[in-house]
């Protein structure tokens, strides 16, 4: 899979031959999917904006309804290309996704040639595959990141076409023959929640004056959690005094109508919605947090600090999801609850022993944050500038900043 120096060096300069005056950085960012393999992408467009504002940052996914709620209030360029996965298919669905995949690089390939980007960073996806590939054929420098503790199926089949793996736990799991482009850096966080804080503690009551709600945040990925909604709405019918939580919950589409009118029957305060934006300051108002475990939830806790009851999702490739959570949970910074053993009844016990016990809570944040990496993104960029042979100064001075 070699590629001449010399092809390999065409997309160094900032601005190349038939681009007029845009004299900026050109990143290419593809993935999808979920809002997990997205966040970090837009963590990493933040840090390069933030470099220099005149950054030009593209999207590119496959334009499922996620990826558009994600990117929406985004302020990068977008594209589509048609791809599809393949694992945990039909066969006849994966004959049908495969026989798009030609279709899918001949629309990458034009699209790198319109946007001539300098880097391609690849964020594990399906629909990274495509231009990733591309961007190999046309010997433009491309990066992969991946979140998870063990490599999805895109990451390694692209492994062999990046320079870079940026890996997010130490053990990575790609073949040792790539362990001299990996990179451990962590999972990038977006910078609203890498700022937030720890949920300050009120003063002093006045006398009669009722505690503060305990607040309990339930999160079940960008799509939502079908078992862990249900969970929770049982767990409610077991709590002796609800007026004592406060739940911000997060459904997805399906749920949402059945959750939020089950809260208001039982005359609890919850804030319900199929996705939440603003994650950071739902971040730092939680006592308690209660998710999957995908890659990306698990790093934005670490960073925020937040006690946690991960739930893994049963059915993530190659259990992973348990494999994300398995050190945290072992150095007591979380509580782990797998799927069978779910009930609203355990549920509900765990959530008053952390409301009655501050201590413990308090305990669980300290290593939380002993797990994180505020500077993951940081340290990507900066390994990608010296990739392009670039350094940050002279990246603002060429961008007139």
């Amino acid at each position: 899979m070699g590629i001449s120096e010399k092809k390999e060096r065409k997309s160094m300069s900032l601005n190349p031959p038939g681009k007029g005056s845009d004299a900026g950085l050109r990143v290419l960012i593809a993935g999808g999917g979920t809002g997990g393999h997205l966040f970090p992408g837009i963590a990493i467009a933040e840090t390069f904006v933030q470099d220099a504002r005149q950054t030009r940052v593209m999207f590119v996914s496959s334009g499922r309804a996620i990826e558009e709620t994600v990117l929406a209030n985004t302020p990068y360029e977008k594209k589509r290309i048609a791809v599809e996965g393949i694992k945990g298919k039909s066969l006849f669905s994966k004959l049908a996704a495969l026989m798009r995949v030609p279709g899918g690089l001949i629309q990458a390939f034009h699209l790198l040639g319109e946007f001539a980007p300098h880097v391609v960073i690849g964020m594990g996806a399906y629909s990274a595959g495509p231009v990733v590939v591309a961007a190999w054929m046309r010997g433009i420098h491309r990066v992969i990141c991946e979140q998870n503790s063990f490599p999805g199926l895109t990451s390694r089949l692209l492994a062999g076409f990046a320079e870079r793996i940026y890996v997010s736990f130490p053990d990575s799991g790609f073949k040792e023959v790539y362990q001299s482009k990996i990179r451990f850096t962590g999972n990038p966080v977006r910078q609203a929640i890498a700022g937030a804080g720890t949920k300050k503690e009120g003063g002093e009551k006045a006398a009669g004056e009722a505690a503060p709600a305990f607040t309990v945040l339930i999160l079940g990925g960008s799509q939502g959690a079908h078992s862990i909604n249900m969970a929770v709405l049982d767990c409610v019918m077991h709590l002796t005094h609800p007026e004592k939580f406060r739940f911000v919950h997060q459904t997805g589409p399906r749920d949402m109508e059945e959750v939020r009118k089950i809260y208001l029957q039982m005359h609890i305060d919850a804030t319900v919605a199929a996705f939440f934006e603003n994650m950071g300051a739902l971040y730092e108002a939680a006592d308690l947090v209660i998710c999957r475990s995908g890659a990306t939830t698990v790093a934005e806790l670490t960073v925020a600090g937040k006690a946690v009851i991960f739930i893994p999702f049963p059915q993530a490739a190659d259990n992973h999801q348990v494999a994300n959570a398995k050190a945290l949970v072992a150095d007591g910074a979380a509580e782990m609850i797998e799927e069978a053993d779910l009930s609203g009844e355990m549920l509900s016990r765990r959530i008053v022993y952390y409301s009655e016990n501050g201590d413990a809570r308090q305990a669980m944040e300290v290593k939380m944050r002993r797990f994180g990496h505020p500077d993951a993104a940081r340290r990507i960029v900066d390994d990608i500038y010296g990739l392009l042979g670039i350094s940050n100064t002279r990246l603002k001075n060429t961008a007139g900043l």
